[in-house]
């Protein structure tokens, strides 16, 4: 099966014990289909291709749920990353939101003070995403495989994508699939920093730099009809790293310090809050 969903009695401890199902509602906007006087479009379908064949490529091409197949409890990022983007979640995501987590793990990062009326988590490794506690449900899938979501139009408030856009084979795609899930005025935050799995991030990735990459996601974005103008976010921690830790780190006594980089944009218009 190309899709895996997980009922959550399944893990009593780790999880809230009831079945979610998908259903249509709009806590971003105060506006109804019926009432939104913006006109319809083709929004939302893939405008261009960003990458081409070779760029997509990656030096393990076994299927990725192999790759993924056993559990890594572990923090792909360090602290200083960890902590931004917690902020930025808990700047830009509304209490009582529907969100989906996307390329997730046994961690969401998302504020524990928050309260969401759901997450959703998706991965391809059950063990991990069973192990998270902020999720009420998840699914498994390999979207490099299936990039379709089982979720009607219009349904979720926020689409969150952390430290995993770099493994997408079909990024143009996904995005386009985010948009349609993704009720008017929501929004998709991409995060990531300096670190991969290298055989398994796509070869444009692999072969860029650091600038190139927020550049490739920002053109994700644009590629699909819909989306808001991307902003950029770039926290640097040379400034905030003292002249000792930098001499260590460049030793090799030391590590450096995760960039934070990430890129938002909405579907339709960004909401404005009172």
């Amino acid at each position: 099966m190309d899709s895996l969903r997980f009922n959550l009695q399944q893990y009593p401890i780790q999880l809230k014990p009831r079945i979610l199902r998908p259903r249509i509602t709009n806590n971003i906007s105060n506006q109804t289909d019926e009432t939104d006087p913006r006109p319809s479009s083709s929004a939302g379908k893939v405008q261009r291709l960003v990458l081409n064949n070779e760029g997509r490529t990656k030096l393990n091409a076994d299927p990725d749920r192999e790759f993924y197949s056993y559990p890594r409890f572990v923090n792909h990022v360090d602290d200083g990353f960890i902590s931004s983007l917690t902020e930025l979640y808990r700047n830009r995501l509304r209490p009582g939101s529907i969100v989906l987590d996307l390329m997730s793990s046994w961690v969401s990062h998302l504020p524990e003070e928050v309260k969401y009326e759901k997450v959703v988590g998706h991965g391809l490794n059950a063990q991990e995403l069973a192990r998270n506690p902020r999720l009420d449900y998840f699914f498994v899938k390999d979207l490099n495989e299936d990039e379709k979501f089982e979720f009607e139009d219009k349904y979720f408030d926020a689409v969150l994508c952390a430290v995993g856009v770099q493994y997408l084979q079909q990024p143009e795609k996904v995005f386009a699939e985010v948009y349609r899930v993704l009720k008017p005025g929501g929004v998709l935050i991409v995060s990531f920093s300096n670190r991969m799995f290298y055989e398994k991030a796509i070869r444009v990735w692999r072969d860029g730099t650091e600038y190139s990459r927020i550049q490739l996601v920002v053109q994700y974005f644009q590629s699909i009809e819909g989306f808001t103008q991307p902003e950029i976010i770039r926290q640097q921690p040379g400034a905030q790293i003292s002249v000792m830790t930098r001499l260590m780190g460049f030793i090799g006594l030391a590590s450096r310090p995760d960039p934070f980089n990430a890129v938002i944009a909405y579907k339709n218009f960004k909401p404005i809050y009172e």
